[in-house]
Formats: C-alpha cells, structure tokens, sequence
C-alpha cells in the first residue's frame, strides 16, 4: 500500500482552512461575500415586474397602486428575503465543500 503524499497545493489549503475556517463561517461574512450572487437574482425580478412586458400583469399591478392595495414594503422585504437567502446559502454551501475537502485532506494526511 502507497503512502499517499498531499500536495503543495492540498498543504496550503490545509493551513489556509485552519486559520479561516471559523472566520469564514459567520453569517455577516457570509452574506457580504455572497450579495452579488444574491443581487443577480434580485435585480432581474425587479426588472421583470416594472418592465411592462406582460401587459395584463401591468394593469393588474396600476390597478392596485390606484387603489392604495400595493404595498411596496412587501416588495422590498420580499426582495430582501431572496437575496439574502441566495447570499447566505450559496456561500454556506461554498464553506461546506471547502470543510469537506479539508476534512478529507486531514484524513488522507494520517494515514
């Protein structure tokens, strides 16, 4: 049986993780790193809603503004929502792979 070496490269990610790992995990961070991902979901259904393509969309939604019943705080909460949901867990699940990579370098490293 073979003696497996890490590499350069697996060595430094090894001491890389070991120094960020924990700081890489926080939500703040999570969510500041992953917001562009999170806006290019974001911005094209804002896009969608006030570009007027779909027509009977478009007099449903004038309708309502006319008539006091949108509410464009639910919008802006909604849209919050997305992008950071999309943020967070689009670099949540960056930090998972990087984890499990890590944990099997480690265990590729004993023995």
């Amino acid at each position: 049986m073979g003696i497996s070496m890490l590499s350069e490269e697996e060595q430094n990610f090894i001491v890389y993780w070991e120094h960020n790992r924990d700081k890489e995990k926080k939500t703040l961070k999570l969510w500041l790193r992953g917001l562009p991902l999170g806006l290019l979901f974001g911005i094209p259904i804002l896009i969608n809603l006030f570009s007027g393509w779909y027509k009977r969309a478009n007099m449903d939604l004038n309708s309502h503004i006319a008539n006091g019943e949108f509410n464009p705080l639910v919008l802006i909460i909604a849209l919050i929502l997305i992008v950071s949901f999309v943020a967070i867990f689009s670099k949540r699940h960056k930090w998972e792979m990087n984890e499990q990579h890590y944990r099997e370098l480690k265990a590729r490293e004993d023995n």
